[in-house]
């Protein structure tokens, strides 16, 4: 492939856009209520909020990852197919008047409109609505690292890096990507598990709301071990599993445990033994029963399923002497613990798929929270919130596109960075887009989407 030698560039014409994907996509969040959720709920002191915060989110859709980058979308036709867009400087003025109540109703908008998405798009959390099956509810944090004195509330906190604390709740099944529930901006050196009982509540009953009718599974790793987490979700009824840290309790529990207790498992490098119709691995899992916070009160101690998984190390620790044969020299332990009543091989791996959340994480930071743009906390903290607004519509828009499996970054080369030329008539504009282009059908097929009429509800 080799580029012409006669190509003159002009940047002349006014009726092209370079983005026009955002055209469906838009379409879709009016479609579920994101214009009116904005109007009711948003109460920050800015002229036309509902346009500039809609303008923000159609920026991070098309690629914009600093207030900066919201410029893209002024160009060529976009006045025509696009009203109310705002230049970076309004928009950044926009988001510094924001307080923290401010904050808050944003944040509540982003889950309202996951209900409204999960009515428009049914596949949007695939098998929720199965009494039969379950879903997955997941707690994590990050640090998004920052630069500069000016960051207001920025620090050095776990990863050992100044920067801000994001912490999120996800919504998957086995059978969808995860959409996310919840999300806040905390100061860096916040501790993981602060606020986690108040934000798994919001993410539960956000949820509910979305239509999930299964069992709930909430899990979380070791940083989240705690009677915050453990209590808010058998309070809401719902199934807890979360990594244990290797306290006193649970290393007797797992030293207690028969050796013809272990469990071969499927496992990276396992082999399967047709003779004797077992994996051979060297990943065995086995479980003992176990009561959880015995150092609180005892209405907050948790009688519960302690699952342990063992590894086989490929090096033993130097500290193990001949004689000494020490409990874990030989294989590394990873124990969690849980109220379902899945089988223990499952439990195991269900558990582990907890690290899908880190999937949603680095999609976030693969695209609108590749920077967190202001100096102002609070203004940063509302960019996280449509960030997540962004982050839901686009996995909205692909599994309406029949690309249920797309990431953020795939449906934004696919269906919305794709150029179109506006040709205007006395009473509409016709959008001509590329001939031949290879996922037309999936752009045509979430226009459809996009403006049906609502789907019906018994």
């Amino acid at each position: 492939m080799k580029a012409s030698h006669t190509v003159r560039p002009v940047f002349d014409d006014p009726n092209v856009v370079s983005d026009a994907g955002l055209v469906p996509v838009l379409r879709l969040a009016e479609a579920a209520g994101l214009y009116d959720l904005l109007d009711d709920q948003l109460s920050v002191d800015s002229a036309n909020a509902t346009a500039k915060a809609t303008s923000v989110v159609g920026g991070m859709l098309a690629g914009a990852d600093s207030i900066d980058d919201l410029d893209l979308l002024r160009h060529g036709g976009m006045p025509k197919l696009f009203s109310g867009v705002r230049s970076p400087s309004t928009l950044g003025a926009f988001l510094r008047s924001f307080t923290h109540g401010h904050v808050q109703q944003l944040d509540a908008v982003g889950g309202d409109l996951l209900t409204g998405l999960t009515a428009r798009v049914p596949g949007l959390i695939a098998g929720a609505e199965n009494v039969e099956g379950f879903a997955c509810i997941d707690l994590d944090d990050t640090i998004r690292e920052v630069h500069g004195y000016a960051k207001q509330a920025a620090a050095y906190g776990y990863t050992g890096v100044r920067g801000l604390n994001i912490q999120l709740a996800t919504i998957s099944t086995p059978l969808a990507a995860p959409v996310i529930a919840r999300a806040r901006l905390r100061k860096g050196s916040t501790a993981s598990a602060k606020g986690a009982g108040r934000l798994l509540a919001q993410a539960i009953s956000t949820a509910r709301t979305a239509g999930v009718k299964s069992r709930i599974l909430c899990r979380a790793d070791s940083a989240y071990y705690g009677w915050a987490f453990v209590g808010t979700a058998i309070r809401a009824k719902t199934w807890f599993s979360v990594t244990a840290r290797m306290t006193k309790t649970v290393t007797a529990a797992i030293g207690g445990i028969n050796e013809d207790a272990w469990q071969p498992i499927r496992y990276p490098h396992a082999i399967w033994e047709e003779v004797e119709q077992r994996w051979i691995s060297d990943a065995e899992v086995a479980e003992v029963p176990f009561t959880a916070f015995t150092g609180r009160r005892k209405a907050e101690n948790v009688t519960c399923r302690l699952v342990v998984r063992r590894v086989k190390r490929l090096q033993r620790l130097a500290s193990d002497g001949t004689e000494q044969g020490e409990l874990f020299a030989t294989y590394r332990h990873h124990a969690f613990i849980t109220n379902s009543t899945l089988e223990m091989v499952e439990a195991d791996q269900r558990h582990r798929d907890h690290a899908i959340v880190e999937q949603t994480i680095a999609e976030l930071k693969d695209n609108a929270l590749a920077h967190l743009p202001s100096g102002k906390y609070s203004a940063n903290a509302a960019w996280v919130s449509l960030a997540v607004i962004a982050f839901n519509l686009a996995r909205a828009a692909a599994v309406a596109a029949d690309l249920a499996k797309a990431r953020w970054a795939t449906l934004r080369r696919k269906i919305i960075r794709v150029a179109g030329r506006i040709a205007s008539t006395s009473r509409r504009h016709d959008l001509h887009l590329p001939i031949q282009w290879p996922w037309a059908y999936n752009w045509e097929t979430l226009h459809a989407v996009a403006t049906a009429p609502p789907n019906t509800t018994t």
